[in-house]
């Protein structure tokens, strides 16, 4: 049966900026941090799309609102990706093998959302995020056009997955496999991607591959939505989009606790023109210790810019 086509029909209203979080239950308390700078830091028509386990939308639920939509995960997945009991992993029936790691399935997910969103841009934000300035779809644009984060020879032999990534998205792209010296890197917190682009890179790849798109990608052990999107957008696209080499993000992203005092020489160090601090959930850094650092930096550092921390 042939795939069906990437349809623009149907798609989820908004302005011309939407955010979009993936979360789960253990990081409830962080996701409700960043849904409150989403609503303060952004225009008012813009909509915080958070994406949560079926057995989560209960914890999430009263975070919904005007600009705050809360989501299942299974509203984006196809009916034959079914869920192991126990297990983060799910099973395709179209592809049984390998399983599908909840990590890839999250990716396929994010690419489903936005794929929907009848939005300019999407902001892409990690419930570990949280938006400290005033952000729009101008803050990402370059000469008038919204721009693609590309850290050009980036990718070199400390960072072997970023390489693994390449590999995966150029196969599911149709392009030849990377050479050996030094790649670029598109990974970037935070991450913005154009809807339409998104929904003709799922076409293509399943012109590519002959396959729906989830299945294409849910078959890869290694994966990276934010190499695939650079990759199509640099080389498929090829040119079209203006390219800038810096993150609008202040990040922390080794599994490493950091103390209040850390967080807080990280944000002073850091320049000016940062709209985000991600500081990743796996570096196990107490709420508290996380929220105080936030608070002191915004409180002194901001004034009337500042974003709410709780």
């Amino acid at each position: 049966m042939p795939n069906p086509p990437i349809s623009s029909e149907g798609l989820l209203p908004g302005g011309t900026l939407a955010v979009v979080t993936p979360s789960y239950l253990p990081d409830r308390e962080l996701c409700s941090d960043l849904n409150r700078s989403v609503l303060e830091m952004t225009e008012p028509d813009v909509v915080h799309h958070i994406i949560v386990p079926d057995q989560d939308f209960p914890a999430f639920s009263g975070l919904r609102g005007p600009r705050t939509e809360v989501h299942v995960a299974r509203e984006f997945l196809p009916r034959s990706f079914v869920k192991a009991p126990g297990l983060n992993v799910w099973i395709n029936a179209a592809h049984p093998w390998p399983p599908i790691r909840g990590w890839i399935a999250q990716q396929i997910i994010k690419l489903a959302v936005v794929s929907r969103l009848d939005v300019d841009g999407a902001l892409l934000l990690d419930s570990d995020s949280i938006l400290i300035r005033q952000t729009s779809l101008d803050t990402f644009r370059k000469n008038g056009r919204i721009a693609l984060y590309r850290a050009p020879d980036a990718v070199d032999d400390t960072l072997p997955r970023h390489r693994l990534w390449h590999v995966t998205a150029r196969r599911l792209l149709g392009l030849d496999p990377p050479p050996t010296c030094e790649l670029a890197d598109y990974v970037c917190w935070p991450c913005l991607w154009e809807p339409p682009s998104v929904r003709t890179m799922l076409q293509h790849i399943q012109n590519v591959t002959g396959r729906h798109w989830s299945t294409a990608i849910g078959a890869h052990l290694h994966f990276s939505e934010m190499m695939l999107y650079g990759l199509y957008v640099d080389e498929v696209v090829a040119g079209m989009v203006p390219t800038v080499r810096e993150m609008r993000g202040i990040v922390h992203t080794a599994e490493v606790p950091l103390s209040e005092a850390e967080i807080q020489l990280l944000l002073s160090e850091a320049p000016h023109d940062k709209n985000v601090v991600m500081l990743s959930a796996k570096a196990g850094i107490p709420l508290e210790v996380r929220r105080r650092a936030l608070r002191s930096f915004l409180d002194s550092s901001l004034g009337p810019e500042r974003g709410e921390v709780q």
